[in-house]
């Protein structure tokens, strides 16, 4: 269970990348919980919502990433992971964001301050007790900002299968690139009913957590939400998959198919 939450987070991150962003995709109040699965196994469950905040005199998104292990797997491999990101209702662009993680006794926290004028971020670890201040490119995002602004690429629609799309994120103290491909679509078969999705898969660093450079495949609605359905990982050792569990708030119908 190590790191899925982490997994999982970048691969929905990922999904889309634009100059600009469309609207209506998501609003305050939206709430997805998704069940992950270790093999056969129940390892644990993922939760993402959309709160607001405000920064001065300004209105902002507030959205907060949740991760944790149950059963068994809880008893060989604990994980208590927390995600949050702070970021402009116009431009998805963040202000702050907090990653805190317990995973098997490998802990982290850490917060991050964007000057996204100065292309500038002051990282903070508040476990080793220092403070940086990294270059940043222009409109940089975090794993958590980029999931809402990334739902917004405008020509998502009008992907041609192969079409390969890069995206920047900001994670730890680096910049991260991803260049992600384009599959085709697919009816989905969930416990809400038949769900038409567009399968991605992002390129990915093989070796340590993933089984090889394409191991991670995710299904997204092909409707205006653009939700993650599914997503599936080759790892190291055995295979996960997390599945949508529940969902609340979304800003349009959530397509389904009629048996």
């Amino acid at each position: 269970m190590k790191k899925i939450l982490l997994g999982f987070l970048c691969v929905i991150s990922c999904a889309f990348q634009s100059a600009s962003v469309r609207e209506d995709a998501f609003d305050v109040g939206e709430y997805f919980k998704f069940r992950i699965h270790y093999g056969f196994v129940n390892a644990g469950y993922a939760t993402l919502e959309l709160k607001e905040a405000q920064l001065g005199s300004k209105k902002i998104f507030h959205a907060i990433g949740k991760g944790w292990t149950v059963g068994m797997s809880k008893l060989f491999f604990k994980v208590e992971d927390r995600y949050e990101s702070f970021f402009d209702k116009n431009t998805c662009l963040p202000t702050q964001s907090v990653r805190k993680i317990d995973e098997g006794g490998y802990t982290k926290d850490q917060e991050t301050f964007f000057n996204q004028t100065g292309n500038r971020a002051t990282f903070k670890d508040y476990k080793r007790k220092t403070e940086k201040v990294l270059v940043t490119p222009d409109n940089v995002l975090d794993v958590v900002s980029m999931f809402y602004y990334l739902r917004n690429y405008p020509t998502i629609d009008k992907m041609k299968v192969g079409e390969a799309i890069t995206a920047d994120m900001f994670f730890d103290d680096e910049v991260i690139k991803f260049k992600l491909k384009y599959i085709g679509n697919e009816n989905v078969s969930t416990k809400f009913g038949t769900v038409p999705c567009m399968i991605f898969r992002p390129l990915v660093q093989s070796g340590r957590v993933f089984k090889e450079e394409e191991s991670l495949t995710i299904w997204i609605s092909d409707d205006d939400n653009k939700i993650p359905v599914r997503i599936k990982a080759s790892l190291a050792v055995g295979s996960i998959k997390a599945d949508l569990e529940a969902y609340k708030g979304l800003k349009h119908s959530f397509k389904i198919k009629p048996e």
